[in-house]
C-alpha cells in the first residue's frame, strides 16, 4: 500500500489542511427507516442496524473506532429526542429514540453520524 502525504488539499479555489479532513470528517453516518422492519436507506462504514425495541436501533460500523469516546449527533425528522443508550463501543452504539414526553416511539426518518478516529 502506498501512502500519500500532503498537507493541504485544493481544488485550484479553496485549499483546506488535511488534518480537518482526517480529525473532521464523520467517519460513519446512516439514514433509516426505523419503522416496522427498519430500513437502511444510505450509509457510509455502516455494516448493519438491528432494532432492538420500541425506538431502540443498534447501529454497528463496518470499521471500528479507536475507542468508544466518538461523538455521535443525531437526529429524527420528527423532533424526537434520539440519545446513546447503553453501553458503547468502538464497533457500534446504541440509539434510543422518545418523545418529549419520554415515551419510545419509532421514527420514519433517522440520521446518525459518527465522528472521531477509527482503529
Amino acid at each position: 500500500m502506498s501512502t500519500l502525504n500532503v498537507s493541504n488539499l485544493s481544488d485550484g479555489t479553496d485549499t483546506v489542511a488535511t488534518g480537518y479532513v482526517i480529525n473532521g470528517s464523520a467517519k460513519a453516518w446512516v439514514n433509516f427507516d426505523g419503522t416496522g422492519t427498519v430500513a437502511i436507506r444510505d450509509s457510509y462504514n455502516i455494516s448493519s442496524l438491528i432494532d432492538f425495541d420500541t425506538g431502540g436501533y443498534t447501529i454497528n460500523f463496518t470499521n471500528a473506532f479507536g475507542n468508544a469516546n466518538y461523538a455521535s449527533p443525531s437526529m429524527t425528522r420528527n423532533n424526537f429526542i434520539l440519545g446513546k443508550f447503553g453501553t458503547e463501543t468502538a464497533s457500534s452504539l446504541s440509539m434510543e429514540n422518545r418523545t418529549n414526553g419520554g415515551s419510545e416511539t419509532d421514527s420514519v426518518y433517522v440520521t446518525v453520524a459518527a465522528i472521531g478516529d477509527l482503529a
